[in-house]
């Protein structure tokens, strides 16, 4: 038995963690996250609240990522400042609390995010690839694979 005392509001957490519900105003314009996987549909108490983050944040980016023509990349901007932004290129966690994020600003210029989870507020976008002559990066679908090794 499980003796770690957790409060009212992890309880709740823990219990919804599984569930994910969308409403678009043009379902043909925008598909949202429908599919997640059996393993991310139980509430697990040890993960770490990075470990979820992190692990929603792929399905997300995933999900995006399907959206988007063969000439476009996932990144991220930054709310507030002028910080610019991040072409996505990895995502990892350190337990218990911090998320990071790995890329490169449009000018080439190497970036790293380090950020709470509490603190965690990231804009997807599109942005055109770097090499025209490649096919576009698609990180979500490297990141999916990893769920699988954690």
């Amino acid at each position: 038995m499980d003796n770690e005392i957790s409060t009212s509001a992890e309880a709740a957490e823990a219990a919804i963690l599984p569930c994910v519900h969308e409403v678009h105003a043009d379902p043909e314009a925008c598909a949202g996250l429908t599919k997640v996987p059996e393993r991310l549909q139980q509430p697990d108490a040890t993960k770490s609240a990075s470990r979820w983050a992190y692990e929603r944040l792929i399905l997300y980016i995933q999900n995006f990522e399907k959206q988007l023509d063969s000439e476009h990349e996932v990144a991220m901007g930054f709310a507030g400042g002028d910080a610019g932004v991040l072409r996505i290129e990895g995502i990892g966690y350190f337990d218990p609390d911090i998320i990071t994020f790995y890329g490169s600003e449009a000018n080439g210029t190497k970036t790293q995010l380090v950020q709470h989870v509490s603190q965690l507020n990231v804009m997807l976008r599109a942005v055109p690839k770097l090499r025209q002559a490649e096919p576009a990066n698609r990180i979500g679908f490297r990141l999916a694979s990893d769920l699988d090794a954690v």
